[in-house]
């Protein structure tokens, strides 16, 4: 268990644990359990991981697994936003010229163990009060764990339900988010884009932009449900979603995403950061877009951000909204 275990929170406030060893396959299992864990690029071709076991737990009773261990600590690196304003510098650049409309660059800051391991970090993603909804992978001395607030979809027979989830302020500026022409805009490039993607699958509804509270830090939320018309496979699902502009480039063509991809990997962030991970229990799918989270392996902490960038972001606002969304996963850890 120690080794290699999974977990996704479940419907009825449930925790889906999965335990070691797993089998990869390219597809979920008829019945049973199976995690879907892939990159940001979707580049493997077994992204299903079968466990030898799994359960529906209470998040108490897994966390109580770990009691006894070494409450875990993090030093903290000074982070230096030269490569980020680089970056920045470059993207403004790609709007003019109409390559992009919105791209999502990633910022990592880093730090090591000083105390406790990356297992016991994870379980900490257990108390993340809903709307968040716990995640990880530990395998070995590697994993990540998080509290992602954003579904990339549900999936129950025909009916399919995912989210816009743009638009990010602090909580004390809640009045002032609901008026932000930007933060609206940036929001509205995320809603209408699912609402292309999937308008050809069956009767689409769109619900309601509000303000979705997470705490210290408040976002736009849309809700978007869609009565299929056939069924759909999961993976398609996943592909024809995946990345939504709330996390990839707008538009999703070849060239914008091999350049967010460059991009990403000049500033360091982890492969899973921002891709899909998700479960398969007995024919309903929950897959979220791994956000909110830490990364380890080894003494090594990476801790990502990304920021959604348009034609009127400035550098000084995406890198105070950065910090904003560290600051919060710093805080639901503990760290």
């Amino acid at each position: 268990m120690k080794d290699t275990w999974a977990f996704l929170g479940w419907s009825g406030g449930k925790v889906l644990v999965g335990r070691g060893p797993f089998r990869a396959s390219a597809v979920a299992p008829e019945s049973g359990a199976a995690f879907y864990r892939n990159d940001f690029g979707l580049s493997s071709d077994l992204p299903w991981w079968i466990p030898a076991e799994w359960a529906l737990m209470e998040p108490a009773a897994l966390a109580r697994e770990w009691e006894g261990e070494e409450p875990p600590r993090v030093a903290w690196e000074a982070l230096d936003a030269s490569p980020f304003a680089g970056v920045f510098q470059e993207i403004t650049t790609s709007i003019r010229w109409g390559i992009f409309e919105k791209t999502v660059p990633v910022v990592v800051e880093r730090g090591s163990f000083v105390a406790g391991a990356g297992p016991s970090l994870a379980v900490r993603a257990l108390a993340g009060p809903p709307p968040l909804v716990p995640y990880g992978w530990v395998d070995g001395r590697g994993g990540f764990a998080g509290m992602s607030p954003e579904h990339l979809l549900m999936l129950e027979g025909r009916m399919l339900r995912t989210m816009a989830l743009a638009g990010t302020a602090r909580a004390e500026e809640r009045e002032v988010l609901a008026v932000d022409e930007k933060e609206i805009r940036e929001h509205e490039f995320v809603a209408q884009a699912l609402v292309s993607k999937l308008g050809d699958l069956g009767r689409l509804e769109r619900g309601a932009r509000e303000v979705l509270d997470l705490g210290p830090i408040v976002h736009f939320h849309t809700p978007i449900e869609v009565a299929l018309d056939r069924d759909e496979s999961v993976e398609s699902l996943i592909r024809r979603l995946h990345p939504t502009p709330a996390l990839g480039p707008l538009p999703r063509t070849g060239e914008t995403m091999s350049r967010l991809q460059t991009w990403r990997e000049r500033l360091g962030a982890p492969v899973e950061f921002g891709a899909p991970f998700g479960a398969w229990v007995n024919g309903v799918a929950r897959v979220l877009v791994a956000i909110r989270g830490v990364w380890w392996r080894g003494e090594d902490v990476k801790l990502p951000a990304g920021c959604g960038v348009i034609e009127a972001s400035r550098l000084v606002n995406e890198w105070r909204e950065l910090r904003l969304k560290r600051e919060a996963v710093k805080a639901r850890f503990g760290l």
